[in-house]
């Protein structure tokens, strides 16, 4: 079966080719290195050719809130256009848990209207929320840094490694439609400001991290279960203390 990773060369699309291409499946990365540009519509008609699922883990190089607002509308609407030109009949995004909880973000709201533009393409799709990745500590921190502080509610977070949500993507790629949203996460959950003190305190980062219940998380306020998955989520295998040993090492 040929998959289309849109975005195929980032952290979770080259674990994501590697993937279904370790399942025998002919998963073909494209991103503007490889000729393909979703936002301009460049190469996508000849890259879609033959396929029958198109993967899109692809994010905006700016999180301005214009910016990444234009990016997911303009590429998700020119990419379902060829899709549906191409007869693609499974269309599967990565999103992020609690997108719909976080619209006062102005890179959630884009997030959403990217759903949404899905859920209506009558294309038949999956849509994979995944929570926070291991390796997005740092950004985490720099979003919440104000001079030498980092200020972080002391909400639960169940963040997840890449590789568990390359691999949950791909299961769901290789599966019937769902027609709505399958969740991953890993299988630990932390307080926010706490997650966030390991992460620094394991690269010796200088940085002090202040509990601070109102601080916002990338412009959005935050309540206990806000970063949560829902019963039922996948629950990835690696364990964030042995992800941190193991980055140490």
């Amino acid at each position: 079966m040929k998959v289309v990773v849109i975005g195929g060369t980032g952290l979770i699309g080259s674990k994501l080719v590697a993937e279904l291409g370790r399942h025998g499946h002919e998963a073909v990365p494209a991103a503007p290195g490889t000729g393909v540009d979703a936002l301009t519509g460049e190469g996508l008609a000849e890259v879609l050719e033959g396929a029958r699922v198109v993967v899109d883990v692809s994010n905006s190089p700016s999180f301005a809130d214009d910016d990444v607002m234009e990016f997911f509308r303009t590429s998700t609407t020119n990419l379902l256009k060829a899709e549906a030109a191409a007869g693609v009949t499974h269309h599967v995004a990565l999103s992020v848990v609690g997108t719909e909880r976080l619209q006062e973000s102005g890179y959630f709201r884009a997030k959403q209207a990217q759903e949404e533009l899905i859920k209506a393409s009558g294309i038949p799709y999956s849509i994979v929320h995944a929570t926070q990745f291991f390796e997005f500590m740092k950004a985490v921190a720099a979003a919440a840094t104000d001079g030498d502080t980092v200020r972080l509610a002391p909400v639960r977070i169940q963040p997840v490694h890449s590789d568990d949500v390359a691999g949950a993507v791909a299961r769901t790629a290789a599966g019937t439609p769902v027609e709505g949203v399958v969740e991953v996460a890993g299988p630990d959950a932390f307080p926010l400001d706490e997650l966030i003190r390991k992460a620094l305190a394991a690269e010796n980062d200088p940085r002090a991290v202040v509990t601070d219940p109102r601080a916002t998380y990338f412009g959005a306020e935050l309540r206990e279960t806000t970063l949560l998955p829902g019963p039922g989520a996948h629950l990835g295998a690696t364990r964030f203390a042995d992800w941190i040993a193991e980055q140490q090492a």
